[in-house]
């Protein structure tokens, strides 16, 4: 893969007026071969002859797929039946397709609860009522600049959107720079950047003694996202981020994360947990993130109270519009009502940031229950994943303080045998050898691609059992959405006590996220589980949603069964996928065939 934009040097605000000369000669540039460089700006670099240019027009290049006679809006049917032609391609409207989360859908529905935001969650169509189509990309759609650069600078054309540049443009969440989006670093509460936010909150965390990191926050929830400069401006302290928002007003902000090179997805909190393990964060973070706290007995603050980890911190920011609302004292008593019965502990208090800590002594909790303050959750099975379960106005009490194990800190607790593991049946020699092999397959998969690291950023591991795939891309430019699937063990909290992050999923619905939001799938035995689920979905389902959320020239490795892999090869021309076959060895050393999908750069014309 040809390098479109030079990763050694991030702007800084700084640097924007030489930025900005750079982008207004660019097209210049990239006609008549002349290569602008600054040594306070990213550098635009001509690709080298016969490989694709991110700035020429698609109709210049023969070897892209065109397609009219094509497109068609097509519906599932049942059995599903692909003609020899291929699967039909989705009118060019349908570039943003977000299966789940389909207003035009969705607005149909009647009982559902939208003074809770119900109608904000993931609610996929039936099958018959689901596209079955390739999404198609934009008109001039770019393969997106590498990170670190991308993390202030995105190409326009990707994310053809100005509401949130002419809404938030204030608060410096966006700004548009001719063909580009440049990303200030600020937010709605950090509108200086979030830099000097992060760096506050440390202060706050420690009596002005040390950072995030020294306060042992490792993972965070950011809720309400925004465009996640928040999780960008963390990623320097180690401390990884699990950023959501909903597609609501704001719907392209996950989008403009995403295409940014920031793990995000798009969620909210409604009627239903949050698709994550109990006790996986370190800090949740609200900074205006238009989440009702106080209202519902606090349920939603119970549910922060799940995913917290003992001693983690909840971070509140509101900004100081919302301080001089006449409602406010009311919405702070009732805030500081909820979170004194379950013991939270107020341990700051600066402007519009409060911080509250989550006890690890459980005995205030019960007597806050025996009080009538607090309802404990009588009986649950925290063995099984959080997927699609309604919220519980309770707590949850750890009795047994022993299952509770302090995890060290990043990077060590990648390789920890945590108790999760042991729970789980995993012995320390199947851990260690399940790492070795890991790094192992990773060292050839990097051989089969054949590109630089630095061409791929946003890596999903569709079926991450322990997490090893991810633990092995570490040292690597990229961050990985580990995702469980809910039919299989429950290994998440494995993966989130190594210090990873990811999410519980069903591979028969289409995942809460844009198309073409990533450089890399991975599906070790995943096509095999589905199929041994009878009437559950089907392979080609599967593919489709892979083709969806792949970006253009991104890469799927798949390995599976020999029967799967051969259908997988004889399907792929249908998707528009070129398929290389590799041999590796498993963890019994033994052959195995594992295949390399790459998806063509194809448009609608």
């Amino acid at each position: 893969m040809a390098r479109w934009w030079s990763p050694t040097s991030a702007p800084e605000p700084r640097s924007v007026q030489l930025l900005l000369l750079g982008v207004a000669l660019v097209a210049a540039a990239f006609y008549a071969g002349t290569v602008f460089r600054s040594p306070a700006s990213p550098a635009l670099v001509l690709p080298p002859p016969g490989s694709r240019s991110p700035d020429s027009s698609r109709t210049q290049d023969g070897g892209d797929p065109k397609f009219t006679n094509r497109v068609s809006l097509s519906y599932r049917t049942k059995p599903i039946s692909v003609p020899d032609y291929g699967v039909a391609v989705c009118p060019l409207e349908y570039n943003e397709y977000v299966p789940c989360h389909d207003a035009s859908y969705i607005s149909q529905l009647k009982n559902l609860d939208r003074s809770r935001h119900e109608d904000l969650e993931s609610i996929c169509p039936p099958q018959e009522k689901r596209l079955f189509c390739l999404v198609p990309p934009p008109n001039d759609y770019k393969i997106p600049i590498r990170w670190p650069t991308s993390r202030d600078y995105v190409w326009r054309s990707n994310v053809n959107h100005s509401r949130l540049a002419e809404v938030k443009g204030g608060q410096n969440w966006v700004h548009e720079k001719g063909k580009l989006w440049w990303f200030p670093g600020g937010g709605t509460h950090f509108k200086h950047g979030a830099s000097e936010y992060i760096e506050r909150l440390g202060n706050m965390t420690t009596n002005s003694t040390g950072d995030l990191r020294s306060a042992g926050v490792v993972q965070v929830l950011d809720v309400g996202c925004g465009v996640a400069s928040f999780s960008a401006y963390l990623l320097p302290l180690d401390i990884h981020t699990m950023s959501f928002a909903p597609k609501d007003g704001h719907e392209n902000q996950i989008q403009f994360a995403l295409e940014r090179g920031i793990g995000a997805m798009i969620s909210v909190l409604a009627t239903k947990q949050l698709p994550y393990p109990e006790n996986s964060f370190e800090m949740v973070h609200c900074s205006r993130c238009r989440v009702d706290w106080h209202e519902n007995d606090g349920i939603l603050l119970k549910e922060v109270d799940r995913l917290l980890r003992p001693n983690g911190y909840f971070v509140y920011s509101a900004p100081p519009a919302y301080r001089k609302d006449k409602d406010f004292p009311v919405i702070w008593e009732k805030l500081m009502n909820v979170t004194t019965a379950m013991c939270w502990k107020l341990i700051a208090k600066h402007v519009q940031t409060a911080i509250w800590i989550k006890p690890e002594d459980q005995s205030c909790r019960q007597k806050s229950a025996d009080m009538k303050l607090l309802n404990i959750c009588e009986s649950y099975d925290n063995s099984s994943p959080s997927w699609k379960i309604p919220l519980m106005n309770c707590v949850r009490l750890n009795k047994d303080q022993s299952n509770m194990q302090k995890l060290p800190p990043r990077p060590d607790r990648l390789s920890f045998y945590s108790r999760s593991l042991e729970m789980i049946g995993v012995t320390p020699e199947k851990f260690a050898k399940n790492n070795k092999f890991w790094r192992d397959q990773v060292s050839m998969y990097w051989s089969f691609l054949g590109i630089e690291k630095a061409g791929i950023r946003n890596v999903m591991d569709m079926n991450a059992n322990y997490g090893g795939f991810a633990v092995a891309l570490s040292n690597d430019p990229v961050w990985i959405m580990n995702i469980v699937p809910h039919t299989m063990s429950n290994t998440l909290p494995v993966i989130y006590d190594r210090g990873l992050i990811g999410s519980y999923h069903d591979w028969c619905e289409p995942f809460s996220t844009y198309p073409r939001t990533y450089d890399l799938l991975h599906a070790f035995d995943l096509f095999s589980h589905y199929q041994s689920q009878k009437g559950y979905c089907s392979l080609e389902d599967i593919m489709l949603e892979m083709d969806r959320i792949i970006r253009p020239e991104g890469f799927i490795i798949i390995k599976d069964e020999n029967t799967i892999l051969s259908r997988i090869n004889d399907l792929a021309p249908k998707f528009l996928w070129d398929v290389t076959a590799h041999m590796v060895e498993n963890e019994e050393s033994k052959p195995e065939k594992v295949l390399i999908c790459r998806k063509k750069f194809w448009s609608i014309v």
